[in-house]
């Protein structure tokens, strides 16, 4: 996404505690740095030859990591740590780093959990905070699901939070979410900041879509892939096994499409795959079922993948919303199930679909080791950041370094697949499904 962006990060005030945490000055001494406020990489790093660069020295952002002058005395440190929304692989690995880095490393005493997400500070739920140590967490790594529990919804009732943080004497608090937890998480951190409170705000950014813009990757999202390839692999064996077999897998992507987009190129045995970003016709001779029906003559099996978002236009939709202020989907899984099984059956042609819904248990595993490693480094990059005073701000992966963004850039739009761009391309590749499945190509083309 190019352009100007502020990347400027909001901070408490300035440091003066030097760190617990003994690390060099010097380079290239065989010992770990310290990372300076003014260490940053540049956002936009694509030029086209004899394109005039954009005048923008505000596109630095700036990097993460443990400083050698905190802001917070850790003796004085009350933290809290909450995770927000669905499921989601490596959420224990998360709540694991940064109460480890928090009491090893920092030497902070007081860590409290919040149970069941934002709803966890309300009075009126009746959840208590859990008293959080190392030897409390050091295992829970090791299975999926959230150890401290999770809900949607509750980040409108701001004061009440706000509250609760006041009456629990709580410092800093770390939020792992999307980007509506994170959206959340900003207005809290602006009523902190009304109140003239010293609370610093660190997000986690957590969506398995990976579909937060500015951040390369979101956490549980490669765990996603390798599930969810285990799952066409299924399919696959059931199609090629019958008589003009059809596996549907259905994944996760509300507006996104990376995972069934991965999916696909992971796998190497999908025939088509239907994402949000790209729309499809269902009839005519250039729609899914025409291209499904050659793709039956010619190799006698099929898999489709199909992102949970894709196709919403041909269902009725409702306008509602869930609790994290989604708009609820139609089920585009079934409704495809039923469609390609009346059409075939309409043109007397044989066929055995077989359809995988694996949703909920890609969300609930464990992390992957790549995962793993990638919670590890987040957790331990936001307690640095919070120890440091910074506030408003998301950890990400940006060009492969660890920085910190501001949480108003992080929410302003959600990442999606560029139809245009190498990703969907090679996933073309992959698939060999036709590059646009609709009838009237001039028709999209002027509309888009």
């Amino acid at each position: 996404m190019k352009g100007c962006y502020d990347f400027t990060v909001d901070e408490l005030g300035p440091c003066k505690v030097l760190s617990p945490i003994h690390l060099s000055t010097e380079k290239e001494d065989y010992q770990a740095n310290y990372v300076e406020d003014g260490e940053c990489i540049r956002y936009d790093i694509d030029h086209v030859m004899g394109e005039e660069e954009l005048d923008c020295d505000r596109n630095l952002i700036q990097k993460a990591g443990p400083r050698e002058h905190i802001y917070f005395n850790p003796k004085h440190v009350n933290a809290g740590i909450c995770t927000c929304g669905g499921l989601c692989p490596g959420l224990n690995d998360v709540v694991r780093a940064i109460v480890r880095c928090l009491y090893n490393r920092y030497g902070v005493r007081r860590i409290r959990g919040i149970r069941f997400g934002f709803k966890g500070f309300f009075p009126d739920m009746g959840f208590d905070t859990m008293d959080l140590t190392p030897a409390l967490v050091d295992d829970i790594h090791k299975t999926g699901g959230s150890f401290l529990g999770t809900s949607r919804g509750g980040g409108d009732r701001v004061m009440d939070i706000v509250d609760a943080i006041e009456a629990l004497n709580m410092n800093m608090l770390f939020i792992i979410g999307g980007d509506g937890t994170q959206r959340g998480a900003l207005e809290v951190a602006e009523e902190i900041e009304k109140r003239g409170l010293r609370v610093a705000i660190v997000g986690v950014p957590k969506t398995v879509d990976n579909d937060l813009v500015f951040i390369q990757r979101s956490f549980g999202f490669d765990t996603a892939v390798q599930k969810a390839t285990e799952a066409v692999s299924a399919a696959h064996m059931e199609a090629r096994s019958h008589i003009n077999g059809i596996g549907l897998i259905k994944l996760m992507g509300r507006e996104s499409g990376f995972i069934a987009t991965a999916t696909a190129l992971a796998s190497h045995e999908a025939n088509f795959c239907l994402i949000p970003e790209v729309p499809f016709d269902l009839e005519g001779s250039e729609g899914l079922l025409a291209s499904l029906e050659d793709r039956i003559r010619e190799s006698h099996h099929a898999v489709i993948i199909v992102a949970e978002g894709a196709g919403q236009d041909h269902l009725n939709a409702t306008n509602e919303k869930d609790a994290s202020g989604n708009k609820k989907l139609g089920d585009i899984g079934v409704f495809l199930r039923d469609r390609i099984n009346e059409y075939f059956k309409k043109r007397n042609i044989h066929i055995n679909l077989k359809y995988i819904d694996p949703s909920y248990q890609i969300r609930s595993a464990p992390a992957a080791p790549t995962d793993s490693i990638y919670c590890e480094r987040l957790g331990n990059n936001a307690v640095h950041a919070a120890m440091a005073g910074k506030t408003k701000i998301v950890i990400g992966l940006v060009h492969d370094k660890y920085v910190h963004l501001p949480m108003r850039l992080v929410i302003a739009r959600r990442n999606t697949v560029n139809p245009d761009g190498s990703l969907w391309r090679d996933a073309m590749d992959s698939t060999g499904q036709p590059v646009l499945m609709v009838n009237d190509k001039e028709r999209f083309h002027q509309k888009k």
